[in-house]
């Protein structure tokens, strides 16, 4: 699960209140008629107050800090080495504008950044390379998947990232840095952010073994329960793995982009990292539209099923009202009230109709049987 450091804090956020996490499209009726450019924050806002970290690293050593001004990684950058800065939490309009007049990060890039639930892509500018995609997440109040939207800027020696909430799976890539012996304390800024992705990528492969247990638990029980439960736990289940989906496969055009184009501050030694990346989404996605189909199939088990049942039902109701016609003409031919009617006198009339109505009944189940009907 996601681990909240230190100096991050959650909004108010009242925790009772589970809000819907797959949402297609966020609303942006705020950046109606706004000019282009314009920093609006879209999205929900997840913490009281925005929080940066910074790590600059070298093969000297490496420096860990929360700053309160962005200008104070300024001169670890001046020195050569790699800083990287986390902003976490986007609502501070005012910090992402002085993030751009500091990093030298334009306007439009600033815009997307602030405008959460962009899809997947690459831009290279004159002076950095942008980069946005989506960390994807099981939410803790058992909601479904939550999709975060992570912004990357990569420039010479610099790589700047933008999260919308406290915690992430990059905590291995912190320990990689803070370790002496580490590879990415020898590769630039390019390498950073290859390994960013790299986590983002494989967080996505512990999410669809998630999705595999829900999947073998609910075959378990698939044709043993026929409750609307069931039926509601495939369908959100297919809708999430829709949302996965939707938020991976452009991962492949983004990677792709990197290792084909020639950016400037890509360089030829991360190529094959990033190949390496590439062949993981492809496994992502592979596995993803394998688990589309199984958890198809199993809405339509569970739909034939549930028909199957009911066609069991109405054959049994069927085959009860049939018996009983033969036995209800009987009783109402002879229910009729006519004084002359053959049989009225009869000392055992009665007892003989019963006994016919008894033949009835058995001959036609005997007929049932001979055609396998029950």
């Amino acid at each position: 699960m996601r681990q909240q450091r230190d100096g991050g804090q959650v909004g108010a956020v009242d925790p009772g209140r589970a809000e819907p996490t797959g949402k297609v499209l966020k609303k942006r009726a705020k950046t109606a008629g706004q000019p282009p450019g314009t920093l609006i924050h879209i999205g929900k806002r997840q913490m009281d107050s925005p929080v940066v970290t910074m790590m600059a690293y070298s093969d000297a050593g490496a420096v860990v800090r929360t700053i309160s001004d962005l200008r104070e990684c300024l001169p670890f950058r001046d020195e050569g080495r790699v800083v990287w800065v986390n902003i976490e939490g986007l609502h501070d309009t005012g910090l992402i504008a002085q993030a751009g007049e500091v990093f030298g990060i334009g306007a439009l890039t600033l815009e997307d950044i602030l405008h959460t639930g962009q899809r997947a892509k690459v831009e290279d500018f004159d002076s950095y390379l942008y980069t946005v995609l989506q960390m994807l997440e099981f939410s803790d109040n058992d909601v479904g998947v939550e999709r975060e939207q992570l912004s990357i800027i990569v420039s010479d020696g610099l790589v700047v990232t933008f999260q919308e909430k406290p915690g992430d799976m990059f905590d291995a890539v912190r320990q990689r840095i803070e370790n002496p012996g580490a590879k990415v304390r020898r590769f630039g800024a390019d390498f950073l952010a290859y390994a960013l992705i790299d986590a983002v990528v494989d967080h996505c492969l512990s999410i669809l073994e998630e999705v595999e247990n829900r999947i073998d638990r609910l075959e378990e029980g698939l044709l043993e329960r026929y409750d609307r439960d069931t039926f509601e736990s495939i369908y959100t289940l297919k809708r999430e793995l829709i949302i996965l989906r939707k938020s991976v496969w452009p991962l492949r055009e983004v990677v792709g982009s990197l290792m084909r184009d020639d950016f400037k501050v890509i360089g030829k030694q991360v190529e094959p990292y990033l190949r390496d990346v590439y062949d993981h989404i492809i496994l992502v996605i592979d596995t993803v539209e394998v688990f589309r189909d199984i958890v198809t199939g199993m809405q339509e088990a569970h739909l034939a099923a549930i028909n199957n049942r009911m066609n069991e039902v109405m054959k049994f109701l069927t085959m009860i009202a049939t018996i009983f016609m033969p036995l209800s003409f009987i009783a109402g031919l002879y229910g009729m009230n006519f004084h002359y009617i053959p049989g009225l006198e009869w000392r055992w009339g009665y007892f003989y109709v019963l006994g016919v109505m008894a033949l009835i009944v058995l001959g036609m189940v005997r007929f049932y049987r001979s055609r396998q009907w029950f």
